[in-house]
């Protein structure tokens, strides 16, 4: 139905005559069919209407009354029809049909409460990005080798009070039982001896290595991740089985309060805090505070833990393209709860002359059994992007920490012919280490056509010096079934440390070790295939003096070792992500560990190389926060020493050694529901 009438514009389409036409005018149009008042309308507003019959059919009106506006009187002559109009220039209006207003029912979403970090804490139990499998924040489905990360929350559900502990459910990584306190004391995140992909695990701090001799407590750890196999590419020297990574917490993003007490068996008693929030008003100045203080008894008289420590960190965005953040923690550890002693075979699995020794039997001397720890380390981490191409990321840190050990234990294992008494030897073994670390690179985005890179050129350099003693004599021996405590008198030759005994004995020693690397890679996607390539050259250095003394006879022996070698070391992986969650890939990776000393004709050692061939799948499902892995492995490791058949005071570089095996493992993210 279409009126052709003198045209007035209503006020929705044409502003500039809103004015002329805003006043309001007399309407006077009965209840009937709405295509008969349209008309009526027209005629009394000077409004063409338009309308198509097929929505005018049946309907009807109830007209309008009264002094009104066009816009008024046309939205009363409309209601409850279920139409509606829109101007369409011109003067002319169109009717359409008005949408409905639906009233959905319950909805329930499942999702992620916050966008994951490479840095943060995770959500749940799967981690979606690494920063350390290629030093850019990529997901895991496009790193070409095995990556396990534990999050927070995690470590939280687990309680762990130690890194071996929280690597428990790590695939090929063998930590407990490893140089790890057994007697029930908790030392924090140690640095201890770890076995990944059978071979000695080295322990990274953000990206970079740390040698410091004092554990990081688990309050001040936001994430853990595990590289299994080579990966001297982006860190430089590393064993062939694969490297740990631990991440300090930062600022958050949004306000953070928590404060924790608890306490558990041994008399254990813990207390901790952790806050962030931003200080200035825009929130381009945030901070972040973690404390925790513990204490606790163990199953051995005598032997106790207590730590207390701090993290604190700041970070400043500089502006919309610069930010710095800056870290600290200190650790005081005045009984960090360690202690080794034999206890003899019979009185503990064999009844002994008095039947069975006590559990709580402890074997040293009150009072000299001291293990004290401190620990300290200063970050910052830099970043500014030139443009949406470019990136200029900087890491340093500065680490030192200080031990004084010094204990009496069973020399050993056996009693002496009256079956009550244990011979003991006593030690003294304090310790420095300094390590300075900086890591610079350059992070580039661009395309080359379809493809997508991901490249970064950058420099690292370490440098470590360690000053550690060690003092040893016999002590006076101990009744284990009626131990009397307090006589025995340091004896190791030295002012303060008493005379020298018959069997006194001392070791110092001075390292230094030096590394500079520079290291390339980009990150080649094309539509679903993540090709990834890199390479690295490294200089190190290493000059250590040592000298061991009978102080009773007056014997010394002086020994100096300078070594410097270098090394290039490289990989190549790819990976396919089909659309339904499965990536395939296949990757191949080098490693290199320096070795000192000298084989028999003088000649310095080469280092080992290690060499990995995997392949692996890894699969996450869409619609289930899951995450699985599998990989298999090969991994060769060459210029291993051996004794020398020849001269059996000196080592050739003849061996190898191969470990081979599959990994595989499931994570599920720990999901909430949110309903609308």
């Amino acid at each position: 139905m279409a009126a052709s009438l003198p045209s007035v514009t209503l006020a929705a389409s044409n502003p500039a005559a809103q004015t002329q036409d805003a006043g309001a005018r007399v309407f006077e149009v009965p209840a009937q069919s709405l295509s008969a008042a349209l008309m009526r309308f027209s005629q009394q507003a000077g409004v063409q209407v338009t309308a198509d019959s097929t929505i005018l059919r049946g309907v009807q009106t109830s007209g309008v009354h009264g002094r009104l506006t066009v816009q008024q009187a046309l939205a009363q002559l409309l209601a409850g029809t279920g139409l509606s109009y829109v101007p369409s220039g011109r003067g002319t209006v169109m009717l359409t049909r008005a949408a409905k207003n639906i009233v959905l029912g319950p909805v329930r979403v499942h999702g992620s409460f916050m966008r994951e970090s490479a840095i943060g804490p995770g959500v749940g139990y799967v981690a979606q990005t690494s920063l350390s499998g290629t030093k850019t924040d990529t997901p895991i489905m496009e790193i070409p080798n095995s990556i396990y990360v534990v999050t927070k929350q995690q470590m939280q559900d687990q309680q762990v009070q130690n890194l071996a502990e929280a690597l428990r459910y790590t695939p090929g990584i063998y930590a407990e039982g490893m140089g790890q306190q057994t007697n029930g004391a908790a030392a924090g995140f140690g640095h201890g001896s770890y076995m990944q992909r059978g071979f000695s695990s080295a322990q990274f701090i953000d990206g970079m290595i740390s040698n410091s001799q004092v554990a990081l407590d688990p309050s001040f750890i936001e994430r853990v991740e595990t590289i299994n196999g080579p990966s001297s590419v982006m860190y430089g020297q590393s064993s062939p089985g694969g490297i740990i990574n631990e991440t300090l917490k930062r600022p958050t993003d949004t306000p953070l309060r928590a404060v924790s007490v608890g306490f558990g068996n041994w008399n254990r008693y813990q207390a901790t805090f952790d806050i962030s929030d931003k200080i200035t008003k825009s929130g381009n100045l945030k901070y972040r505070i973690a404390a925790i203080g513990v204490s606790q008894d163990t199953q051995t008289d005598y032997v106790r833990y207590h730590r207390v420590g701090v993290s604190p960190s700041l970070k400043w965005d500089i502006d919309e393209n610069t930010d710095l953040t800056v870290i600290g923690n200190y650790v005081y550890t005045p009984e960090d709860g360690a202690y080794s002693s034999y206890l003899p075979a019979v009185g503990t699995i064999f009844p002994g002359r008095y039947g069975r020794l006590s559990r709580h039997l402890f074997m040293g001397e009150p009072g000299w059994n001291n293990h004290k720890e401190t620990g300290a380390l200063f970050e910052y981490v830099f970043s500014h992007r030139f443009n949406s191409h470019l990136t200029f990321q900087q890491t340093f840190r500065y680490e030192e920490s200080k031990t004084n050990f010094s204990y009496v234990y069973t020399k050993s294992g056996a009693l002496e012919d009256d079956g009550v008494t244990q011979p003991r030897v006593a030690f003294a073994v304090p310790n420095t280490t300094r390590t300075a670390s900086l890591d610079s690179r350059l992070l580039g985005k661009f395309n080359t056509g379809k493809v997508k890179h991901t490249a970064i050129a950058g420099v690292d350099f370490w440098d470590y010096h360690s000053t550690g003693d060690y003092y040893r004599s016999d002590a006076n021996s101990l009744n284990v079934y009626a131990p009397q405590y307090g006589q025995f008198t340091p004896s190791f030759g030295y002012p303060g440390m008493g005379p020298a005994n018959a069997n006194s004995w001392s070791w110092f020693g001075r390292d230094t070790y030096d590394q500079v690397g520079v290291y390339f890679q980009d990150q080649i996607k094309y539509k679903r295939l993540t090709v990834t390539l890199g390479g690295r050259e490294d200089w190190y250095s290493q000059y250590s003096w040592s000298q061991s003394n009978t102080p009773a006879t007056g014997e010394s022996t002086t020994t100096r070792s300078p070594f410097s070698t270098q090394a290039f070391t490289w990989r190549a992986g790819a990976t396919y992500e089909f659309d339904f969650g499965l990536a395939p890939y296949f990757s191949y990776a080098t490693s290199f560990q320096p070795q000192t000393g000298t084989d028999s004709h003088g000649n310095a050692f080469k280092p080992t190389k290690g060499a990995q061939y995997e392949a692996g799948l890894k699969y996450k499902p869409h619609g289930f926060d899951a995450l699985f892995t599998a990989s298999a492995f090969h991994i060769d490791q060459t210029n291993v020493l051996t004794q020398d058949p020849d001269n059996a005071n000196f080592s050739v570089q003849s061996g190898k050694v191969t470990s081979k095996g599959v990994d595989a493992y499931f994570s599920h993210l720990r999901q909430f529901r949110v309903i609308l």
